[in-house]
């Protein structure tokens, strides 16, 4: 699969997601989102709208451990694959979400490092994959 959102803006789409209660990423998920961290994490991952659903009557709080839990493989994802930096985790995910939300930001920060590494992961699998290709076209 060629990824070909490897620059989206996670502080931006944080924003938006944040002022809109979720409802922005129950848009945007099924867009395409949800199937390349599928195809990223190697498994068919819960939809996205199930976990909304099921966050409404814990506050979103099993919403937050979702996405935390995702955040968190793809962190392992991009050491797999030697991707260095600063990267994505549960923690990172889960206490900017919760202890963030005190200055503003925090929702938007985690969202940006979460696009980040997602961001960092496609490239090099677009890279892996064209390189590939061709070397597999000079045989």
């Amino acid at each position: 699969m060629r990824f070909r959102h490897t620059d989206r803006n996670g502080f931006l789409i944080g924003f938006v997601d944040f002022f809109t209660a979720g409802i922005f990423l129950l848009v945007y998920m099924p867009m395409g989102l949800q199937d390349e961290l599928d195809e990223i994490l190697g498994r068919r991952t819960k939809r996205y709208w199930i976990a909304y659903l099921l966050g409404i009557p814990t506050l979103f709080i099993y919403t937050l451990v979702w996405m935390a839990e995702i955040a968190e493989e793809l962190k392992e994802k991009a050491l797999e694959l030697g991707i260095g930096g600063r990267h994505t985790s549960f923690r990172h995910m889960f206490c900017w979400n919760v202890f963030g939300i005190l200055v503003l930001a925090g929702p938007m920060i985690a969202t940006q490092r979460f696009f980040s590494t997602l961001n960092q992961i496609e490239k090099e699998l677009n890279k892996r994959s064209s390189d590939m290709n061709a070397k597999g076209s000079q045989i």
